[in-house]
């Protein structure tokens, strides 16, 4: 099957023609255009914005269906009599061609003589997806109109008959993958998707639009309700909602997860939408603060309860107090606060260190942690009591490797707070950039995303896009494949034989001497396995022996390797 694959690209891949002088790309007989997949994005949201959702999903979703069916006739041709389901599954090869969308076939079950048509493909890198995310973002439907016509054009035209696909998962919403599924059109009934792949006119309906603007307003207040927490995705949803419904209670919070997601920002949406968002808001970092100094820090100090200790001065509670006090890092503190912090939790009264005066407090507490706390009782670090007393409410803040399609969001509101702090005007990210951003495996979170945000701003030329260089100072951790590129005759090759054609060019200019690189290659491969000769001649893909034999003619010869 892999082989097989190799050999349909490589039939590909010798169709496709660059003739620059004339302004052309052909592939086989037909003309292409290559575009740049922003303006795509650009075009494709216009739509949205001057027909309305439905009409530009059904525009885009005729035009695919367009070009699924001349890929089919391609395909066709190509493989001429081939069995027909070898030369329907070059669809998902071709889609991966014109650099549309990684495609795999997952189920299907055909009937050609019968009729019977049931099909499942799963994506991997919508360009559609991609664009949609950066330009509306995450919401609530699915978005790769395009590609899903394709597939239905494709399919149709083999199978002389109608066949729908739909898409039932895609990133744009929240999910992991975009899968669509595909059946004859009359398998889904009087579905209204059937409608979009109906041409009509363009004449505004007044509840059409009253529609929208009831989404619209839905959408924007979303935005508001959620303040500065920025995200769509099923787990950051899942976390806000937790969060929101606990916002008007007097219930303490814990708040679980890595470094770097972002858990003050999320206390501080809970006190600013809480009762207390008028009192103050008191954050501390436990793990910042000595052991010997975290108590007074807390609870206070009374004049004259250690030298130096020449005033008194009021803890983080007291200040605190009608509103909420943050404490980060709850893992941190030593057993000796702990116990404090329980007495505070179990009466509301704390004592100053060196004072034997209770005073009241009204605080709410949020905790935040990155430690696992049952690990640390078993251990001894942390207080079972305290645990039960705080854990009555936790919320757990999913790492940005689980929320990958909130990442344009986030990076659209972190150009928004830093465009203007370094006075530059930006167009956002290249494609490569975003691609980068998507795939990473973000080990520091958000905090970590923010800071090469941060980074590619200082770095990117105003009026400009932000590169994958502008964001990660040693270049991208994972290179994104270039793709195919061209030869000298017009040919489509593949990367690693551009870079070997690169490398003879250049050994060529320097004055090329055959025998003397032959020396040097061969006494690297001996050097880099340590002299053992098997293992040197596997590395050049010869015999030993012919290694042996190379090895003494070069010094019977008495020639010594370029340097």
């Amino acid at each position: 099957m892999a082989e097989q694959r190799l050999i349909e690209q490589f039939n590909l891949r010798s169709r496709l023609r660059f003739n620059i002088d004339k302004g052309q790309i052909w592939l086989d007989e037909d003309r292409m255009l290559l575009l740049h997949a922003r303006a795509m994005g650009a075009l494709r949201k216009e739509l949205f914005d001057s027909l309305g959702p439905r009409r530009a999903q059904g525009l885009l979703l005729r035009m695919g269906f367009m070009s699924g069916q001349q890929d089919a006739d391609l395909a066709s041709k190509l493989y001429g009599v081939a069995d027909n389901y070898d030369v329907f599954r070059i669809g998902p090869e071709l889609h991966a061609f014109e650099g549309l969308v990684k495609a795999e076939i997952t189920q299907a079950d055909i009937d050609w003589e019968a009729g019977s048509f049931f099909g499942e493909v799963e994506w991997e890198g919508s360009w559609e997806a991609e664009s949609h995310m950066q330009q509306f973002g995450v919401g609530h439907d699915t978005s790769c109109w395009t590609l899903v016509g394709y597939a239905s054009g494709y399919v149709t035209r083999f199978f002389r008959r109608p066949v729908v696909f739909r898409e039932t998962q895609c990133i744009c919403k929240g999910d992991a993958k975009c899968v669509i599924v595909g059946k004859p059109a009359e398998a889904w009934g009087d579905d209204p998707y059937l409608l979009h792949f109906n041409p009509e006119n363009l004449d505004w309906k007044m509840q059409e639009m009253e529609a929208e603007l009831v989404e619209l307003r839905g959408q924007l207040c979303e935005r508001q309700e959620h303040g500065r927490l920025v995200g769509t995705s099923a787990g950051f949803r899942a976390a806000f909602d937790l969060l929101s419904k606990a916002a008007r209670s007097p219930i303490n919070v814990l708040l679980l997860g890595e470094t770097g997601v972002g858990k003050e920002v999320f206390a501080r949406w809970l006190h600013d939408n809480s009762d207390r968002h008028e009192q103050p808001f008191i954050a501390v970092n436990c793990a910042a603060i000595p052991h010997d100094l975290i108590e007074s820090e807390l609870f206070g100090v009374q004049k004259g309860a250690y030298t130096g200790a020449q005033q008194s001065r009021p803890g983080r509670f007291e200040r605190a107090d009608g509103g909420t006090l943050f404490l980060d890092e709850l893992g941190e503190l030593s057993l000796a606060a702990q116990v404090k912090l329980l007495r505070v939790l179990q009466t509301g009264e704390i004592e100053r260190l060196g004072d034997d005066k209770t005073r009241r407090v009204n605080v709410r507490l949020v905790a935040a942690t990155n430690v696992n706390l049952q690990q640390a009782i078993a251990e001894g670090r942390f207080r079972s009591d305290l645990y039960y007393r705080l854990a009555t409410y936790p919320v757990t803040i999913p790492p940005l490797r689980d929320r990958r399609s909130d990442i344009p969001l986030l990076v659209l509101s972190m150009l928004e707070k830093y465009a203007p702090r370094y006075h530059k005007t930006l167009e956002g990210l290249t494609d490569r950039a975003m691609q980068a951003l998507m795939s990473y495996d973000w080990p520091g979170n958000i905090r970590e995303l923010e800071n090469l945000v941060e980074r590619g701003v200082l770095l990117a030329p105003s009026g400009g896009r932000i590169e994958v260089d502008h964001l990660f100072a040693g270049g991208a951790p994972e290179r994104v494949s270039d793709g195919a590129e061209v030869d000298r005759q017009g040919g489509v090759g593949d990367v690693v034989s551009a870079d070997r054609d690169r490398l003879c060019e250049t050994l060529l200019n320097e004055g090329f001497d055959l025998e003397a690189h032959e020396a040097r290659l061969l006494n690297l491969a001996v050097q880099r396995s340590g002299g053992n000769l098997t293992h040197a001649a596997r590395l050049l893909g010869i015999t030993r022996r012919q290694l042996a034999y190379r090895l003494k003619q070069f010094e019977g010869e008495g020639r010594q390797p370029v340097r």
